[in-house]
Order: structure tokens, then C-alpha cells, then sequence
């Protein structure tokens, strides 16, 4: 079972992308349209911007974990089935604050994809109540990593 992320570019307009995440297949629809799709576990961040007339209306980026078979999940739009949500964020300021923490992981030479997903989780936990979240470091990383080699 693969998880199918629908992403539309109509330039100034709204604006799909992926901000990380490895697909495992791409189709394009159209000039404007593709669908990015993942296997079960992989770790994606969406980033959804559009505007009208009066300037931007929405601006959000969830980070998600595509999920197998009889997984739980939650909808989303424009993901099929619908993901595990890990951090999920919407307004410019706090877009850019996690774009930031991603330069920041990206910067110590760790694929964000890779993260641990408690990680992402406290993240948003934190941004939800206006604190600041711990930096993920190469140590917690490797920690992570080893407990991915003992857990079955």
C-alpha cells in the first residue's frame, strides 16, 4: 500500500511542494499537477501556500509518516490514504520556524527523513504551546538509529 501526495503549482497562486521526503514513484497529471508516492514509514514534510488578491490565505507544512496496511491514520487533504501526522503547523511565522530546524538537521549532515519521529512530535508539541523544542543533534540521532537495530 503506497500513500499518494497530490501537489498543484499554479505560480503566486498556490504553491505544493515537498520540503523532504524520498518517493518511491512520480506521475505527472498535468503542467500543474503530479502525485509523489511512498511506501509504508517513510517520513515526508508537505508544504501547502496559496493567495488571493489580498495577499497570502494559507501557508502550512505537516510533517507526516505514510502508513501500511490496517495502520491507523488521519485524513488530510491532498494524501491518500491520510498519514500519521507528526508535526503539523500553519502560518508564515511558524512555517519558517520549522524550515529553520530543518536547515539546522540539514546542516549537521543528517537526512531530515531520517529523524526520529518522536522527534517531530515534540517539535510540535512545543511549538503548539509557544516553547522553544530541543535541538536534534548527531548523539540523538545515533541514538535513534540504535534503537532502530535492536527494535524487531
Amino acid at each position: 500500500m503506497l500513500t499518494h501526495v497530490e501537489l498543484h503549482w499554479h505560480e503566486k497562486q498556490r504553491e505544493d511542494w515537498l520540503k523532504f521526503g524520498k518517493p518511491v514513484a512520480s506521475r505527472i497529471i498535468d503542467r500543474h499537477a503530479r502525485v509523489e508516492s511512498y511506501a509504508p514509514g517513510q517520513v515526508f514534510a508537505l508544504v501547502r501556500w496559496a493567495s488571493n488578491e489580498h495577499g497570502t490565505i494559507r501557508s502550512s507544512l505537516d510533517i507526516l509518516r505514510a502508513v501500511g496496511a490496517r495502520e491507523p491514520f488521519t485524513t488530510l487533504a491532498q494524501v491518500d490514504p491520510g498519514g500519521d501526522i507528526l508535526l503539523a503547523v500553519s502560518g508564515w511565522p511558524k512555517v519558517a520556524q520549522v524550515f529553520r530546524l530543518i536547515d539546522t538537521i540539514e546542516a549537521a549532515e543528517i537526512d531530515p527523513c531520517e529523524v526520529a519521529p518522536d522527534h517531530w512530535r515534540h517539535v510540535h508539541n512545543r511549538m503548539a504551546i509557544a516553547a522553544k523544542p530541543r535541538a536534534y543533534t548527531p548523539e540523538r540521532h545515533q541514538a535513534w538509529l540504535a534503537r532502530l537495530a535492536v527494535t524487531p
